[in-house]
């Protein structure tokens, strides 16, 4: 809890340090990577940041939690640190590690806010970094010995088994234990960090979800080839380093290391109607859940909502359908933006997802995961459909800026 004197300090200050948190974040990445380039190259997603998507989600982490801190009524900002902590333990962030970060944080601070950050306000933002730094490497103890390694042995060798072209940018590999042992089972909807060392030395490291297993012992994913593009400002935006980096140069027999399983967007076990909904690549972490659902013969209502560009592009397209399929009480409605020569019925449908077409409980537990302004969309549509928003979950994949813009 942060103490009386802080708690008036940051209320005060809390509109001037969230103004500045988008010019402070830059400079203190920058400042660390100066000091610890093997932070960047090894560690940190560097297309994230080339974009700057990494320090809005940094900027949006910190404002949110210490907004959380001083507002009695709000509730614990359990939910943030654990989303944060499952991709700390996933990459073997260790406790020495947020020294390094508090340091060039408040160079940066300082560096932004000049005078303003007197001795007072400097104290105040202080207890509230290590409040946020011990929370979140309790966290992360917990989930270290929960998978029984340490942050200096989250690694493991994984030798690719089998590798399978499943739509023109969409790539599936299956891993198993370099050692012939079995691997660790995931929870349904977890993901694993993959590290490959990139052509120029860089080691590199992404998270992509479990897509269920061929056998047990097994990981299974499915890697999306991420484009180069323009974004909406017209900034050039490359290549994704280690998709394209897999799908070009990782076959049959290679060897990778693979961190053990992690993620706090997990199916609940409780008995209320499923509501899960994709789009693109976010179809993996349902994959997974559909995947645990056939194996424990469930009789859960399930619908299914998936939005892609065409069938040609949909990736996992005959596995989505064919887990749908074998449950009874599943459906399926896919929506595209070209259909093709393909008609239109009844859970087939050109254009956008319209939740109109569709019955919602409004008791409904929903998992989302597609890009961000389309979770945004469903997400509103399913509250003004009555679904709660503590019922609606969802996965990012990389930086949370769905968080940052919040």
């Amino acid at each position: 809890m942060l103490s009386a004197p802080s708690t008036e300090v940051v209320k005060a200050t809390l509109p001037v340090i969230g103004a500045a948190i988008g010019d402070i974040t830059p400079i203190f990445y920058r400042r660390m990577f100066d000091a610890h380039p093997e932070l960047e190259r090894d560690l940190f997603n560097r297309g994230n940041q080339a974009v700057g998507d990494q320090p809005r989600a940094l900027a949006g982490a910190v404002a949110t939690y210490a907004t959380l801190l001083v507002d009695e009524n709000a509730p614990a900002p359990v939910e943030l640190l654990s989303r944060i902590a499952h991709k700390h333990a996933s990459l073997g962030i260790t406790e020495a590690q947020y020294e390094i970060v508090h340091q060039y944080l408040f160079e940066a601070i300082v560096q932004v806010l000049g005078d303003a950050v007197t001795p007072e306000v400097a104290s105040a933002w202080d207890e509230v970094y290590w409040l946020m730094a011990r929370d979140l490497i309790a966290i992360e103890r917990g989930l270290y010995a929960a998978a029984g390694i340490t942050p200096e042995h989250v690694w493991q060798s994984v030798v690719l088994k089998t590798r399978r072209q499943d739509s023109p940018d969409t790539v599936s590999f299956v891993f198993g234990a370099a050692d012939g042992t079995p691997l660790p089972a995931g929870r349904p909807g977890q993901y694993v960090s993959v590290a490959v060392t990139l052509p120029d030395g860089a080691r590199q490291i992404r998270q992509y979800s479990l897509t269920g297993s061929h056998s047990a012992g097994e990981w299974a994913i499915s890697v999306k080839a991420a484009p180069a593009r323009i974004a909406e400002d017209g900034a050039e935006i490359p290549e994704g380093e280690v998709s394209n980096f897999l799908h070009r140069s990782v076959f049959e027999g290679d060897v990778l290391s693979v961190s053990p399983p992690f993620g706090d967007l997990v199916l609940d076990d409780s008995d209320a109607p499923l509501l899960l909904i994709s789009a693109g690549i976010g179809t993996t972490p349902i994959i997974g859940m559909l995947h645990h659902l056939s194996h424990t013969s469930t009789g859960r209502e399930v619908t299914v909502l998936h939005a892609d560009r065409s069938p040609w592009h949909h990736p996992l397209r005959s596995q989505l359908k064919s887990l749908v399929g074998a449950l009874p009480t599943a459906t399926l409605h896919r929506w595209y933006e070209d259909l093709g020569t393909r008609a239109p019925r009844e859970d087939l449908a050109a254009g956008l997802v319209d939740l109109d077409a569709v019955e919602v409980p409004t008791d409904a537990q929903v998992y989302l995961c597609g890009p961000i302004p389309f979770m945004e969309s469903v997400r509103d549509a399913l509250v003004a459909r009555g679904v709660a928003e503590t019922n609606i979950r969802y996965e990012v994949f990389g930086p949370d800026k769905w968080l940052a813009s919040a």
